[in-house]
């Protein structure tokens, strides 16, 4: 049974894969970031707030909140860390069927055949 999927439509698709992880990756860490911001200002707001003799319960419930956007912001690191792994295995996988399928895709558009179907199974045993 033949595969509906061709070299070049794997390559597109992993080079359209990888480019939206990419970016994907890159704004959740742009994220992640702008909440480790927020969390190192609260805990500056609770610093300034024990200065001013604020009631400990709401300074404690200010540096609790800081701990859990710092968690959360290393949280989000590690999963935007993640989906840069994943982009460069979308890469590996291409270089793979590169190196695996380019050479018949290379002889196939040199051959000057028109069409897939037009190609006897003999002809890819030389390829």
């Amino acid at each position: 049974m033949p595969s509906e999927l061709t070299y070049k439509q794997l390559q597109a698709r992993i080079t359209r894969m990888h480019k939206r992880i990419a970016a994907n990756a890159e704004q959740i860490e742009r994220a992640a970031k702008v909440i480790e911001e927020e969390a190192k200002e609260t805990r500056r707001e609770c610093d300034q707030m024990g200065a001013k003799s604020v009631d400990r319960d709401t300074v404690a419930d200010s540096q609790e909140l800081s701990k859990v956007l710092l968690g959360l912001s290393d949280g989000i690191i590690t999963y935007a860390a993640k989906g840069k792994d994943t982009a460069r295995q979308a890469t590996a996988v291409s270089d793979q069927a590169r190196a695996t399928h380019g050479g018949f895709q290379e002889a196939f558009d040199r051959s000057g055949v028109d069409g897939l179907e037009n190609v006897s199974r003999d002809w890819f045993e030389q390829a």
